[in-house]
């Protein structure tokens, strides 16, 4: 009976191994990833360990990495070639899969992984144009150190990849059942290409123009594109414009007008993408040097969107934040400058409307003739699928995205209508960070932002002589007014765009009079700028707080600027919560909810954890936000766009008995009174029924929390509900899976002083210590000093070991 059990137990095994190579439903394949001799078992903490010598063939010379206790690699190289090749192992030593991952998102590949499921995804990524504007920008790197850097890096990534045996490989490579593949130059093109589509691929032209349609050019200005005196732009109010500006082109003498069949509804810019920056002069520190600041605010994952380094070289010594997969440090510092990056917010994006001449949309509609349109075949390989061949269309604005019968993949991408964006074009911004890295003074960093064309950014500088300065900076059309708020006419040469904006025009300031310059998205000019930059920028509240406190502080300190990184104080409630409850103590209000006014009148306006004040506010102002404007832009049951929420603060501020508090779908009359009760009658309902009977569960940080997932979603490999601080349109814009994903500090001078922090951790492998060590001090708003070495040998407490590498291992 023994042998006939054992010979039970070792069919049922074999079966169990032989039936788990194979996916069920959407579950992959998990046969490699629990086979014992080559599946998770064996991914341990390999990268963690670190040894005195390695061997890494194809350096010119050796190369030393120096270690921090926080396993941030500090490269001293003697060549660029060897810099930007360590730099390339050492991030796919860390985070291969990531990159990996990146790059097929990127270039519409991931149906090759998982299959069938990502089809649409990966048609869509095809169809936007990513891999078009990545071999766009390829074979714009053409001068020689672009070209050196690109092949290096990917010559040290292949390296990496090539001493890993399948058992070695990362986790999410056994989990999802595929090896990796070489890296090539084109991967890194496309890595930066899809930040430049996370910054800049959102727009609400074909939702506006809808809207448009709906309520007409005056209650379109009012509602929607009215200037705001609580904005504080970028540039001071009055700056003089020392240039002659251009022309803008003639505008047509009407607008498109689409059919309802056409919408395709659309998202305003998610509300949680921002960022702040700041440098502050000499003159207004303890110290009397400049002190720099930054932190973007992305969508919060593992592995992190960050990987820390610095580079060393003749010609070069920086410090700061990479983009894994691409090489280079993005937001950083030398021993001369630093400098930071926030979203410019500027339009880049235009979508026209395509008149073809028949289905085989070969030939479309320009200035009365018809035009050739050139047909690029994209081929999507599908795992255990037949590979699919893509035609798109391509007109002189970009791609036909998608043919008007089709259904958008993305929310905010319409159909019929062909993408013009400015990172289709050929361009090298890797040139600028390489150039960055090795500025000197305000004419060379000056310089390396020439080269910059997308995502447009705001960058923010400092240097050791004292000076500040901030520049909008990126490739802008020349526009008639209001140009690209609306869907454009394809047929028609006056919305095509005919010039750009010369660099020199551009907005930006050195050494203000104020003391400090800074953005956070917000508007980056006066009206009296002369060219129209059509966006929608970010609201007020960052960008007045941030020129409050930085305006009326003295003396700053390193730890000042801590502090306001990290400031909780919610403006908008500040500005309209005693208002609104004036006005609601006027209505009869429920026991509970006269609980929820005393506890709002009580709160200080900051968006601490263990309050109960935000989650109310929060919940209160959605509601009513909505009640005022949703009856204004419905369109056969479909809500149309919403004015940002300025407009309503501006409201309530200016004008309480205004027209807009009566709702048109009902009969009656109503005042801002009926409103506010109603929406905060509806508040306390939904709290209850979300967190039940008021507790504990109340508190912001536990109601709203902070999800940082895994970027696969993988289960298991992310953190939940982490109590945090903040909310978008705070300074501190921590959101449920948004946040400040990398908060530096940088104090200029004789000697660099510097402290960093984002939410991760330098490996990729979630059972590395390194994973995700940084998460809870994040959390609880820490920093860490910044170790930047000026040689290989520099002492310091921070230093855990040093590993020379070189094309042979010596005895």
């Amino acid at each position: 009976m023994k042998w006939v059990k054992f010979l039970l137990a070792a069919v049922f095994c074999t079966s169990l191994f032989y039936v788990l190579q194979f996916p069920i439903g959407q579950t992959p394949a998990v046969g490699n990833f629990l086979n014992p001799f080559g599946g998770f078992w064996q991914n341990n903490t390999r990268q963690d360990e670190l040894f005195t010598r390695y061997q890494v063939q194809g350096l010119k010379a050796e190369v030393k990495v120096v270690w921090d206790e926080r396993q941030v690699a500090h490269v001293f190289a003697e060549n660029d070639h060897d810099l930007y090749m360590m730099q390339g192992y050492l991030t796919a030593r860390d985070r291969l899969w990531q990159m990996d991952f990146i790059a097929r998102a990127a270039g519409g590949r991931l149906s090759e992984v998982v299959g069938e499921r990502a089809l649409e995804l990966d048609r869509f990524r095809r169809r936007t144009g990513m891999v078009y504007a990545a071999e766009n920008s390829l074979a714009a790197t053409s001068d020689a150190q672009s070209k050196l850097v690109m092949e290096a890096y990917a010559k040290g990534v292949n390296r990496w990849i090539a001493t890993l045996t399948p058992d070695q490989y990362p986790l999410e490579f056994k989990i999802l059942n595929y090896q990796p593949e070489a890296w090539t130059p084109l991967k890194s093109a496309l890595v930066l290409k899809y930040m430049a589509w996370d910054l800049t691929g959102r727009n609400d032209e074909l939702q506006m123009t809808r809207t448009r349609q709906l309520l007409g050019d005056s209650l379109m200005n009012e509602m929607f594109f009215k200037d705001s005196d609580l904005q504080r732009p970028i540039i001071p109010r009055n700056t003089a414009w020392p240039f002659e500006a251009l022309s803008p082109p003639p505008a047509p003498e009407s607008l498109v007008e689409i059919e309802p069949l056409a919408m395709n509804m659309l998202l305003s810019p998610d509300p949680d993408i921002g960022s702040n920056n700041w440098a502050v002069s000499g003159e207004k520190t303890k110290s009397g040097h400049a002190i720099l600041c930054n932190d973007p605010h992305l969508a919060l994952r593992l592995p992190a969107i960050w990987y820390e380094i610095q580079l060393h070289a003749p010609g070069v010594n920086v410090y700061g934040t990479s983009i894994p997969g691409a090489p280079a440090v993005i937001i950083g510092f030398n021993e001369n400058i630093s400098w930071g990056v926030t979203n410019a917010a500027t339009d880049v994006m235009d979508w026209y409307e395509i008149e073809f001449r028949d289905d085989a949309q070969s030939e479309y509609l320009y200035d009365g003739e018809w035009l050739q349109a050139k047909q690029r075949l994209e081929t999507i390989h599908v795992l255990n699928g037949a590979s699919i061949v893509d035609t798109i269309p391509m007109t002189r604005f970009g791609p036909l995205v998608y043919n008007a019968a089709e259904k958008s993949f993305s929310s905010n991408v319409p159909t019929g209508m062909a993408l013009r964006w400015t990172a289709h074009q050929p361009s090298n911004e890797l040139r600028t960070f390489l150039h960055l890295n090795r500025a000197t003074d305000y004419d060379t960093f000056t310089h390396a932002l020439s080269f910059f064309d997308c995502p447009a950014q705001n960058f923010v500088y400092a240097d050791n002589q004292g000076n500040i300065a901030i520049h909008h900076n990126g490739k802008f059309p020349v526009r008639w007014q209001h140009q690209g708020r609306y869907i454009s006419d394809g047929r028609d040469p006056a919305y095509d765009w005919k010039e750009y904006i010369p660099r020199e025009h551009l907005p930006k300031v050195k050494n203000p009079e104020q003391g400090f310059v800074f953005s956070a998205n917000q508007r980056p000019t006066d009206m009296s700028y002369p060219y129209y930059l059509g966006a929608r920028y970010a609201t007020f509240e960052r960008s007045m707080r941030i020129h409050e406190r930085l305006n009326e502080m003295q003396n700053i300190t390193v730890e000042d600027m801590m502090v306001l990184q990290k400031d909780n104080q919610n403006l908008r409630a500040e500005a309209v919560l005693p208002i609104m409850l004036d006005v609601l103590e006027m209505q009869g209000v429920s026991l509970a909810e006269a609980r929820d006014m005393d506890l709002l009148r009580s709160w200080d306006f900051s968006n601490e954890r263990d309050e109960v004040g935000p989650l109310i506010f929060d919940t209160w102002w959605s509601n009513f936000h909505a009640l005022v404007w949703e009856d204004e832009v419905r369109d056969q049951d479909e809500v149309l766009s919403t004015p940002v929420s300025e407009v309503t603060v501006n409201l309530l501020l200016s004008d309480t008995a205004s027209i807009w508090f009566d709702r048109r779908d009902t009969a009656e009359r109503e005042r801002l009174g009926d409103i506010l009760s109603q929406s905060f009658a509806e508040t306390s309902q939904q709290l209850t029924e979300k967190h039940g009977l008021f507790g504990d569960d109340w508190q912001w940080g536990k109601a709203r929390g902070t999800d940082i997932l895994h970027m696969a979603q993988i289960p298991g490999m992310g953190r939940t509900g982490l109590e945090t601080n903040g909310n978008r349109a705070i300074v501190n814009a921590t959101s449920k899976r948004f946040g400040p994903s990398w908060r530096m500090i940088v104090e200029m001078g004789p000697e660099i002083r510097a402290w960093g922090i984002y939410p991760g951790g330098q490996s990729g492998n979630p059972g590395s210590q390194y994973y995700d060590n940084m998460i809870d001090d994040w959390v609880a708003g820490e920093y860490y000093p910044i170790v930047f070495l000026k040689s290989a040998d520099e002492a310091s407490e921070d230093i855990i070991g040093t590993s020379v590498f070189s094309n042979t291992l010596a005895p």
